[in-house]
């Protein structure tokens, strides 16, 4: 059977399709500068870590995609310290959406947001495109951040055009500091088994914005612990 051009660009969009971290370094990614070794009992490197956690079309895997940590981490932080967040250059913008970066610090049972790029993720303001212009964001980490040898730093991301989709992807670090706790606000989740599921915006980027404004605070603390708030062998990775 042949194929006419439109299909086979459609076939090439879908194989490069959706996104992905490449610093810090995603659990199993082939993809980083530097590629830790694969823990013990993991077959091979994820050459599909830009697929989503959970589709439309059916199907999930748990949150960070995968639970088994890298044997080493692969960035040390400071609290408060900038850092600069990268993303392959070949995915998919679907038109941007909401994209979080947090923190967890009990396994990845819980996650606290410490930075936001909602409405527009991937590009500088309003489209209906799928090729990103923007990938990398840089941000200062949270003064309080708790010290920690075996924190999950993730980024998550609904997409504003396209299949119904929650994409993560999970880096395992390590955080200097003096603070005991952090509180802030906890990760929001969607268009995943048990979470509410968010329409495509059709070009209205304040969709879905009253779950993100509307989540409670959550408090982390460096012993690896997560409680609700009151009231309310180490591998550096040179950013590519």
């Amino acid at each position: 059977m042949r194929l006419g051009f439109a299909a086979i660009a459609a076939l090439a969009g879908s194989a490069a399709a959706h996104m992905a971290l490449t610093y810090p370094c995603p659990r199993y990614s082939p993809h980083c500068a530097t590629k830790p070794r694969l823990p013990a009992g993991v077959a091979d490197y994820d050459y599909s870590l830009k697929t989503p956690l959970s589709s439309s079309n059916g199907g999930s895997k748990p949150l960070c995609k995968y639970t088994k940590a890298w044997p080493q981490p692969v960035a040390s932080w400071t609290a408060g310290q900038s850092v600069t967040v990268t993303f392959q250059k070949d995915g998919a913008g679907h038109g941007g959406g909401h994209c979080q970066f947090s923190m967890s610090y009990d396994g990845g049972k819980t996650f606290v947001v410490i930075h936001e790029e909602l409405e527009h993720c991937f590009f500088n303001g309003p489209s209906t495109s799928n090729q990103p212009q923007v990938f990398q964001y840089t941000f200062n980490l949270p003064q309080a951040l708790p010290a920690s040898n075996s924190a999950i730093f993730s980024w998550s991301w609904v997409n504003a055009m396209g299949n119904r989709e929650f994409y993560m992807n999970c880096a395992d670090v390590t955080i200097s500091g003096t603070s005991k706790s952090f509180t802030g606000k906890k990760m929001t989740i969607l268009n995943f088994p048990g979470y509410p599921a968010l329409p495509e915006f059709g070009g209205n980027y304040k969709t879905g914005l009253q779950y993100y404004t509307n989540q409670p605070s959550i408090t982390v603390t460096g012993n690896g612990g997560s409680a609700p708030a009151p009231n309310s062998d180490y591998i550096m990775i040179t950013p590519s």
